[in-house]
């Protein structure tokens, strides 16, 4: 690692002090957004954040981070390192002082930072306070120092361990097993966050190594970066060149290009720079990924709101201009020009406002007026400079209009004000008594037999059944008014309430779990990927809000002598019966009803002496070979059912994935199924 001639003032006087540490072990929600998977993961960004900021800052080439074995995450960046002299504040080293007190950073002021994702300066006395283990190794000034810490408290002063021609800063921790619920980082999530911020940074290489299960010895103090060892690990690394383009390029893999340029914009407009990517695609969804300081922003902000002004103005400004808009059309609409839109949206700004710690939505005002500034002024150009590019995307635009206007004719003559209402609720829908959407369930079942079956068997004062037939619209290649020509998809929407589209309205939900319930087979399984379809392009906010959930009957009925099991799983199927074995007479069936069998338990292993149980194993293939009352047992039932709630952990990434398996593009879908082909498991 070179040594590097230090650009700008970085010392002890740069850290800011605001307040003590404590309130973090109380409160860590607040902090890191909660206890579960996400919060722990935010614990690796937020060290992670510290490093990639010395990178915007100018200061840092090479980012690695390393899964180890116990938990311990390590992190190491070839920035300027952590100063480690005097505070003159604190009266103890500055490496202390940022560890272990609460807003205590480089960013606050002072000559640090001109530009970082860090605002609050919480995250690595966070990170400290929530860990068991801290350890922070610095190299800078010459010398390499080192101090340890256990739950935000240090165990020993700041210590030289000799000299160094290095520079950087290496903090490795493990999370404190009294905080967080679980303590399991998933590879997935790490690579494809780390892979986001490699293209956010160009000229950044990011490295990341899974040591989980490495049996050998990991000898750190032989190498800087732990890849230098060229052990037998799990790793990756992203270094790209093109940034923002090499990302909307990545997004856009499985999907095809309206246009071939892709519009780039990088500029600085009032103190805030502006970075700007986007493509149309044959498509009717879109995507806009915002960052802000590179951080992600999955609620948008006011950068995108300056962003969605300026494109809509400045279709309309060039359509009317080439006389491509009619009078008769009104003009393109802000839900017009997005149709088919990839876009990613960066901004960077000294003094950054997001409306929260865990940085969901930008609330900066001045990033507003910066982007519809910037972007608008480039992409006006961009259109006249590029007639054919221009022409694609108008027509694209103008497609769009068309549909817009037979989906509101559609959807005006389906989503009735009564029907909105629940006066006209579709004939199918066995509905619950009770009218507060809180306590209220509704159960989207497979067919009319399983629905029957339901209907015969639920709480008639909670839950709804709505039974669908077959397999319902694949809405992902259908615009809105094909999909309210589809009974089975009208059904739904008018069961749902809220309405579709642009008048869509999460509070008049009529039931506060949206219950999928199909068949434990493939046929099964494709139906709840379509409902799940529907509901990720059209009713996201019930995603968002928690309202979706996905039933989980039984695979088995095991009738062991006199006693009556569920079992959900083979695993759990052979827990049952391999208790007793080898004293067991097992007699599969699919039946789904089994005769009772005489004296049971009254039949003898002449050989042993021992009883000889019977074990009746019915597999279930479909809810409607239940009878009511097992399926009230087994699904419905409150105090003992198995459901599982729907989250969109990665948004973009699950955009990316139902675009590729439900879209209309054959290619990606046929390589993904290639791809993962022996993970399948058949069931015959």
């Amino acid at each position: 690692m070179a040594e590097k001639t230090k650009k700008s003032s970085y010392s002890a006087d740069d850290i800011s002090v605001l307040e003590g540490l404590e309130p973090v072990r109380k409160r860590p929600g607040m902090y890191i957004g909660g206890t579960g998977v996400e919060g722990l993961h935010h614990l690796i960004w937020e060290i992670f954040d510290n490093s990639r900021d010395e990178a915007m800052a100018g200061e840092c080439s090479n980012i690695e981070v390393v899964l180890l074995p116990g938990n311990k995450i390590r992190v190491a960046d070839d920035g300027r390192g952590i100063p480690v002299d005097m505070h003159s504040k604190t009266k103890v080293s500055a490496l202390e002082t940022v560890m272990t007190t609460l807003h205590a950073g480089g960013k606050f002021g002072g000559e640090g930072y001109k530009v970082s994702g860090g605002l609050h300066g919480v995250g690595a006395s966070v990170v400290n306070a929530l860990s068991i283990y801290t350890k922070a190794i610095v190299h800078r000034d010459g010398g390499e120092y080192v101090q340890e810490y256990s739950q935000g408290k240090k165990k020993a002063a700041v210590k030289k361990l000799g000299s160094s021609k290095l520079h950087g800063t290496i903090i490795t921790f493990e999370p404190d097993a009294a905080i967080f619920h679980e303590i399991k980082f998933d590879w997935n999530t790490i690579v494809n966050h780390l892979r986001q911020q490699a293209y956010l940074v160009r000229g950044l290489r990011i490295t990341v190594m899974d040591a989980r299960d490495y049996g050998g010895k990991i000898d750190s103090d032989k190498a800087y970066y732990l890849s230098e060892l060229h052990l037998p690990l799990p790793s990756t690394t992203f270094y790209f060149e093109g940034g923002l383009m090499s990302l909307v390029s990545f997004y856009n893999k499985s999907q095809k290009a309206i246009h071939d340029t892709i519009f780039y914009i990088n500029k600085d407009a009032d103190d805030v720079g502006v970075e700007v990517a986007l493509q149309y695609v044959d498509d009717i969804s879109s995507k806009i990924v915002p960052f802000a300081n590179n951080i992600y922003n999955p609620e948008g902000g006011t950068h995108v709101t300056g962003f969605k002004t300026a494109l809509t103005r400045i279709l309309n400004t060039y359509g009317k201009k080439n006389n491509v808009i009619k009078e008769s059309d009104g003009g393109f609409t802000g839900e017009d020009v997005l149709e088919g839109l990839c876009a990613v949206v960066s901004v960077k700004l000294r003094e950054i406002q997001f409306e929260g710690q865990t940085k969901g939505k930008l609330g900066s005002p001045e990033a507003q007026g910066a982007v519809a500034t910037v972007f608008g002024d480039a992409f006006s150009n961009f259109l006249e400079e590029n007639p054919e590019e221009a022409r694609a995307i108008v027509n694209k635009v103008l497609l769009a209009v068309r549909a817009r206007k037979a989906a509101k004719a559609a959807k005006d003559s389906v989503l009735r004000k009564g029907a909105l209402e629940g006066m006209t609720l579709p004939g199918k829908l066995a509905d619950c008594q009770s009218k507060d959407a809180s306590e209220s369930e509704v159960f989207i079942v497979e067919g009319d037999s399983a629905g029957g079956t339901a209907k015969t068997g639920r709480d008639r004062r909670t839950q709804a059944i709505l039974p669908l037939r077959g397999k319902i619209l694949n809405i992902e290649r259908a615009r809105l008014d094909k999909m309210l020509a589809s009974e089975q998809i009208k059904n739904l929407v008018v069961a749902m309430g809220t309405a579709i589209g642009d008048t869509f309205d999460v509070t008049k939900l009529r039931y506060h779990k949206v219950i999928i319930a199909t068949d434990a087979d493939v046929d099964g399984a494709h139906i709840r990927t379509l409902i799940l379809t529907l509901f990720y392009r059209y009713f996201k906010p019930l995603l968002d809000g928690g309202y979706i959930y996905i039933a989980q009957p039984p695979l088995y009925k095991i009738k062991k002598g006199k006693e009556i099991f569920y079992a959900y799983s083979d695993e759990e199927r052979n827990a049952i019966i391999g208790k007793d074995a080898p004293n067991l007479e097992i007699i599969e069936s699919d039946e789904s009803t089994v005769e009772e069998e005489e004296n049971d338990n009254d039949l003898k292993t002449k050989d042993l002496g021992l009883k000889t149980v019977k074990v009746h194993i019915q597999r279930y293939k479909g809810l409607g070979e239940m009878n009511a009352e097992e399926l009230w047992e087994t699904t419905m039932d409150p105090a003992r059912r198995i459901l599982k709630q729907v989250s969109i952990d990665d948004a973009v990434e699950a955009d990316k994935i139902f675009d590729m398996l439900m879209g209309s593009d054959v290619a990606p879908r046929k390589t993904f199924i290639q791809t993962h082909a022996k993970m399948a498991e058949i069931d015959i």
